[in-house]
């Protein structure tokens, strides 16, 4: 009787062993991937170093609270509608590849033969908190980046209304974050930066022009 219980105790032990190790790889999995998408050269990284360095990181702020306020309704729409978003993403995806990849050309080309303009209006048209936001939405990567994170590591383990809004909220966050680096980055460097604009601009552009072709290199 004792050997029995003993065993059955030893079994136990092993089982909660073994979903800890897959609760503790899930969580190692799930902070690795969303900071690595979140800190590795994007369009909103990229743009928001671009807007820092031209016009400072005060000036840049509104850029990145319009990625952080897009990516959160992302996230979200992600949460509450993954089964519809993840039936219906795939029959638009093409078209979202196409009209974000010849949005962030065309951005490229911006940057790339842009002059050294420092009004008000100038950055409110091109970085200002509408075109943060507006970006999140015709960007394939930011979309799937909110279905594959929150279909792989969050519904699987939390269900709760509670739970996705504050899940949404980390993943915004850690966007946010990713943004805010890039852009201190732009506003540290701004000086040296400006003696190498020409160069500067165009190492940018062929990132962001990188980020276009990789949609389509993924798809």
């Amino acid at each position: 009787m004792y050997n029995i219980t003993n065993k059955r105790y030893i079994v136990l032990f092993v089982q909660y062993n073994i979903q800890l190790e897959e609760i503790l790889l899930a969580i190692a999995s799930f902070i690795l991937y969303i900071f690595v998408t979140a800190y590795t050269p994007g369009p909103n990284n990229i743009m928001a170093m671009v807007s820092a360095n031209k016009y400072g990181f005060k000036r840049t702020i509104k850029f990145c609270l319009g990625v952080g306020t897009g990516f959160l309704i992302i996230m979200l729409l992600c949460s509450y509608f993954n089964l519809f978003l993840r039936t219906t993403v795939p029959k638009i995806e093409f078209s979202l590849s196409i009209f974000g990849s010849f949005y962030m050309v065309y951005l490229a080309l911006k940057i790339m033969f842009s002059k050294e303009k420092k009004s008000e209006s100038d950055v409110k048209k091109k970085f200002g908190f509408s075109t943060g936001m507006l970006l999140q939405f015709i960007n394939p990567k930011v979309i799937l980046y909110g279905i594959t994170a929150v279909s792989t590591f969050i519904l699987p383990f939390y269900h709760s209304q509670f739970s996705l809004m504050i899940f949404s909220l980390i993943l915004a966050l850690v966007g946010f974050s990713g943004t805010i680096c890039w852009t201190i980055f732009g506003a540290l460097f701004q000086k040296f930066l400006r003696k190498y604009r020409i160069q500067f601009n165009f190492v940018m552009a062929l990132l962001l022009i990188y980020s276009a072709l990789s949609i389509w290199v993924e798809n």
